[in-house]
């Protein structure tokens, strides 16, 4: 073998890339067997291909041929014409002969061809992956099973469901931000990118903010520095095993008729067809159980269990996060610990309790495709995702980095825990006491987020206000809880260091403290002092609850009220936020 290998080193030393590029493809042209082609020399072909620099027209040639049958396309040459084919769509690109591209068009089905100007950019700057990806989308927009007859009519039937909807995206609504941060938080249908020829039916529906925020409590340059993350959805058609009603034609009456919510009446569906409108995320929303149960209240059509893979909703977040530095520590393989640093050379250490988290009501699941029949689902689904997402980016903020330990290198460590589906609670020591401070952070819908404030005194009621607001514009828990923590400094003020003399003389007083002994059925000993009472806005964690040490403690029936009622039309999942009875 040794002598083999080393023959075929000798023999190919030599060879440029074009020779071996050739080889490659002669070898694929005679295959053993046709229909199980060899998947060495696939992938040999395309890593070759994607280091040869593409500047003749039979590299191009070939890296659009190897592009068309990644996608399970056909591939077709005339002369100096690639065409890029599949059922209900095709791709022509026209090369010159030194492999440049002149000219880019789709073709739909029973449609004349178009130019594409995205295409053409994208072949011409050589970004082939940007291009497949392009590709990939639009083969999946078109790619409707069964026969002719049927692929013709779901594929009308997507089209009249984009027309419907490009109609309510044009009603008014209330402007907030800016134009587009506008069109895509709060448009009825978002931010909808009808489908073109090289284009499918998309949809833009959640944003993260994106402009830095300055406040005076902190007195930072900028709070925010993150890019904006866009989520968006492909609206696509796909047969099902249970026949649905979809639209055959407009159900929009002319003019439009609105109701009183300011939408357009819509006319009934009638005609039964073996398919069903699909939502196709990118990327993926890790979504609570509560919620995914409130999806198929809206649609009618059930999301089937078996796609879902049910775990802890923290978990989702960090398996799904677009960013590749979120790390995790497990500690006794329950709590997740993240570190925070913030501006000021401030670092937060954030706990999210494994135990609190992993109960069933707590669970979720990664949503990639929500199936819905009817235009009217739309603006509904689009609400409940962006709540879901404004949820999970809040949650997110606080897992920016891996924490080294449970060390003093933080600056401050909070443990965050949920209370229901659509309110979780920061426990933290506030400054200067050995009191404990919690914040209940309840996301009502996507736009109101209320923060309520328990075991600290501020004085300022606007205060609060002002904190709901900066954690509503920063979608960030950090900085917000930066902003109460220098607030609380503010206010609380910091113990007196005590002189000698009083040192010496509270010692004596302590020594001096009468005892009172108790001796319990098996003679065992216990002590107490008369001196030890607490005071009674003293807090304290027992187990993975806060609760207060007091009897007396006026909090507890605040926190015990009534959950904020959901702008869904359905009962969310979950309780509300209690402190337990010591």
């Amino acid at each position: 073998m040794k002598s083999i290998i080393s023959d075929l080193h000798l023999k190919f030393a030599e060879k440029t890339w074009k020779e071996t590029f050739q080889l490659v493809r002669r070898c694929m042209d005679r295959p053993k067997d046709a229909s199980r082609p060899c998947v060495p020399l696939l992938r040999s072909l395309e890593r070759l291909q994607e280091v040869v620099n593409v500047s003749s027209l039979n590299t191009m040639r070939s890296r659009l041929e190897m592009i068309a049958k990644q996608q399970g396309m056909g591939f077709h040459i005339t002369e100096a014409t690639c065409y890029l084919t599949a059922d209900m769509f095709y791709l022509e690109v026209v090369l010159l002969l030194c492999g440049e591209v002149e000219e880019v068009k789709v073709a739909p089905h029973g449609g004349s061809p178009v130019p594409s100007e995205s295409f053409l950019w994208l072949l011409r700057l050589k970004q082939f992956t940007e291009f497949a990806m392009k590709l990939a989308d639009l083969f999946t927009q078109y790619n409707i099973p069964g026969d002719n007859d049927q692929k013709l009519k779901l594929f009308a039937s997507l089209q009249f469901l984009g027309k419907d909807l490009e109609q309510i995206s044009l009603l008014p609504c209330v402007p907030i931000d800016s134009a587009q941060g506008d069109m895509i938080n709060n448009g009825r249908v978002g931010c909808l990118i009808a489908g073109k020829a090289d284009c499918p039916l998309s949809i833009q529906f959640y944003s993260t903010p994106t402009d830095g925020m300055k406040t005076s409590d902190l007195q930072e340059e900028e709070m925010t520095d993150r890019e904006m993350v866009v989520q968006a959805a492909m609206v696509t058609v796909d047969v099902s095993d249970v026949p649905h009603k979809l639209q055959t034609a407009s159900v929009i009456q002319q003019p439009p008729q609105l109701d009183p919510q300011g939408y357009p009446v819509l006319l009934p569906l009638s005609e039964m067809l073996p398919a069903c409108f699909h939502l196709k995320l990118q990327p993926a929303i890790p979504m609570m159980c509560s919620f995914v149960d409130k999806l198929r209240q809206i649609t009618g059509v059930v999301i089937p269990d078996v796609d879902l893979q049910w775990a802890a909703l923290p978990k989702l977040l960090m398996s799904s996060s677009p960013s590749a530095k979120i790390h995790m520590e497990t500690l006794d393989e329950q709590d997740a610990i993240f570190t925070a640093p913030l501006p000021g050379s401030v670092m937060h250490s954030y706990i999210l309790p494994g135990a609190a988290w992993e109960v069933p009501a707590q669970r979720g699941a990664v949503v990639d495709s929500i199936p819905f029949t009817h235009p009217a689902h739309v603006p509904a689904l689009l609400e409940l995702l962006r709540h879901q997402c404004v949820i999970n980016t809040l949650l997110r903020s606080c897992m920016t980095s891996q924490c080294t330990g449970t060390g003093s290198e933080c600056d401050q460590h909070f443990e965050v825990r949920p209370e229901s589906d659509i309110s979780f609670s920061v426990t933290f020591q506030g400054p200067h006491t050995d009191s404990l401070v919690v914040l209940l952070v309840h996301v009502s819908d996507s736009h109101q987020i209320t923060c309520t404030l328990f075991g600290a005194e501020i004085g300022d009621p606007s205060m609060v206000e002002n904190l709901s607001t900066i954690m509503k514009k920063s979608m960030s828990i950090p900085l917000a809880l930066r902003t109460l923590y220098l607030k609380l400094e503010e206010i609380t003020p910091a113990p007196i260091s005590a002189s000698p003399e009083a040192t010496t003389e509270a010692e004596n007083d302590q020594s001096a403290s009468t005892t009172t002994a108790a001796t319990d059925t098996n003679g065992a000993l216990t002590t107490f002092s008369q001196n030890a009472a607490l005071p009674e806005d003293d807090f304290s964690l027992s187990g993975s609850a806060c609760y207060a040490n007091s009897d007396k403690s006026e909090l507890l029936p605040e926190i015990n009220t009534s959950p904020a009622v959901s702008p869904y039309p359905f009962a969310p999942g979950g309780g509300v936020f209690t402190l337990d009875d010591p």
